[in-house]
């Protein structure tokens, strides 16, 4: 990267830190301002309207006047809005809707202002120039980042759905996407085995300093193309051409080709590294990498650990807890999963996990938390979002001057993720409604799924009330799970699709293993006749691991 463009970052992004840094040291006026702002300038829309925005002048009147809601109560809203509604929860006009999972089988669309877009973009300069400080010569080189496709369809009023950040992607000024490796283009191609090999091929041409993607499973997948197509790779840089073919999208083909031309000596350095180590390691093929960017907690944190396999010893930067719905930590330090609360970007409310099943929990501003605690995530954002729960749980690692310092930990209750795909209880029980469908489940007792992170898989545990033929199971019930549950959550068919998740398994478990849980539980001092059946977990318990009699493993199709 050029010196002119660095020191732009660094004049750009050292007003972002201070501006950060001062709202640090008063954060909850930090947070009073930016929520009386966000009531003020949507008081004619038909949200605003609803909830009396006209009439609130302090945090107090904000939360008697509007509700906590999680997506599902904020759909009617979206709905009016994809139908081509104006000002109904902002006044400014959405620009595009955020795709992503919902809970209902249904994708979220989360709407995208010029604001939320512009403090996208200064979230992103802020980050860079912080990890500048520590890591000088991070953009010496180029940069490797895999982004999602920006736009996947249209409302019937015209309003694009997709991805904010394939649409942000697109946008960078010229000068910096010069030393992007991997072209934008790159997104649009449908097929992934085709996209990731293509992608190893183009960051593999150039010599990467930084590469960053939310997702560390993804950059596993990177480099495991690489790997595994080495010496079509090198051709193709020798060559000058995308190395494979795109017969479904020659225009798209046509376009990628005209970015690249023959480089006998870049092909020449990739040789030496198969010639030299007998293998084709981005650690290898990247001397100058100074700095990888992706999630580092969560169950994402366990594909980040296996980084160093590919990468060698390169420090590696959270990039903070975001999601579809904005950016809301800002890491300052490597090798942790923690960053500064975003007290700038949006209003947070937060409800101590311990008192997440009261009838009444606590509902505290970001000044009040304590270190070492959990808490579910409220938020309010420039997209529109009122009070929103995001079914996220942080815990509190620490404090940034007066402000905290958040990690994220899981998905709250009803859900949990393994790469990013967050799966809802509701996915489930839509899924397996289709499978009963198709066949007789009827013989269930009583089943559990766990997200097996370290497997990339959801195994299901199930306990029959007679004989089935495992046959049946293994090669017509589990991949029609599979694909039904595809077909009720877009990310988990995203993650099948690119194989960042596995196919499921069926574990079939021995008699009484149910009525040995709640038996269990009787015996702490719980009522048998309102015990609560875990579906979905996080992680399986030993009694359930103990209870295996055969595991069932479906072929990838």
């Amino acid at each position: 990267m050029g010196k002119l463009v660095k020191t732009l970052i660094r004049m750009k992004g050292y007003g972002l830190a201070r501006k950060l840094d001062r709202a640090a040291k008063r954060p909850h006026a930090a947070q009073n301002t930016f929520l009386l702002r966000q009531t003020r300038a949507n008081a004619n829309t038909a949200f605003g309207k609803d909830h009396g925005f006209a009439a609130i002048r302090t945090e107090a009147d904000y939360r008697r006047q509007v509700p906590i809601r999680d997506y599902e109560g904020l759909r009617p809203y979206v709905n009016r809005i994809i139908a081509g509604e104006q000002a109904v929860l902002t006044a400014a006009a959405p620009r595009m809707l955020n795709m992503t999972s919902g809970t209902t089988g249904e994708p979220k669309y989360i709407p995208v202002t010029p604001e939320s877009m512009r403090l996208a973009s200064s979230f992103s300069l802020e980050w860079i120039y912080r990890a500048l400080q520590d890591h000088k010569g991070f953009l010496d080189g180029a940069f490797a980042g895999i982004v999602s496709r920006a736009i996947e369809g249209y409302t019937p009023s015209g309003l694009p759905y997709g991805s904010a950040s394939g649409m942000l992607y697109q946008r960078i000024p010229g000068p910096i996407r010069s030393t992007y490796a991997i072209p934008y283009a790159v997104s649009e191609i449908k097929d992934y085995d085709r996209r990731y090999f293509v992608a190893a091929r183009m960051a593999l041409a150039r010599r990467v300093s930084y590469i960053g993607t939310p997702n560390p499973s993804t950059l596993i997948r990177l480099s495991e193309t690489a790997l595994n197509n080495a010496q079509a790779i090198v051709r193709a840089v020798r060559d000058g051409t995308p190395g494979i073919d795109l017969p479904d999208q020659p225009q798209l083909a046509g376009q990628l080709s005209d970015l690249m031309e023959p480089d006998p000596d870049r092909a020449k350095v990739l040789d030496g590294v198969l010639d030299r180590t007998g293998t084709f390691l981005p650690a290898d093929c990247w001397p100058d990498l100074k700095l990888i960017g992706c999630w580092l907690g969560g169950s994402v944190g366990v594909h980040a650990r296996r980084l160093p396999e590919y990468f060698g010893d390169v420090p590696m930067r959270d990039l903070g807890f975001l999601a579809s719905e904005g950016h809301f930590t800002l890491p300052n330090r490597d090798h942790t999963a923690s960053g500064i609360l975003s007290l700038n970007g949006n209003y947070y409310e937060f409800i101590p996990e311990a008192s997440l099943d009261d009838a009444n929990p606590p509902v505290l501003s970001s000044h009040e938390l304590e270190s070492g605690v959990n808490y579910a995530v409220l938020l309010t954002t420039p997209g529109g979002l009122y009070r929103y729960d995001i079914h996220d749980i942080v815990q509190v690692t620490g404090f940034y001057r007066n402000a905290p310092l958040l990690a994220f930990i899981r998905k709250g209750r009803d859900m949990t993720s393994i790469t990013g795909e967050k799966m809802h209880v509701n996915h489930l029980l839509l899924a397996l409604e289709e499978v009963r469908r198709g066949y007789d489940v009827s013989v269930v007792e009583q089943f559990r799924v766990v997200a097996n992170v370290s497997a990339r898989r959801y195994e299901i545990y199930a306990e029959f009330k007679g004989e089935v033929a495992p046959d049946l199971l293994r090669h017509e019930v589990i991949p029609h799970l599979d694909r039904a549950l595809a077909g009720v959550n877009v990310e988990y068919a995203e993650k099948r699709r690119s194989r960042r998740l596995a196919p499921p398994c069926l574990h079939l478990m021995r008699p009484g293993w149910a009525e040995d849980e709640v038996l269990r539980a009787a015996g702490t001092g719980k009522r048998d006749t309102q015990y609560k059946w875990r579906i979905l977990s996080a992680e399986p318990a030993e009694e359930d691991t103990g209870a295996i009699l055969n595991t069932l493993e479906a072929e990838e199709e």
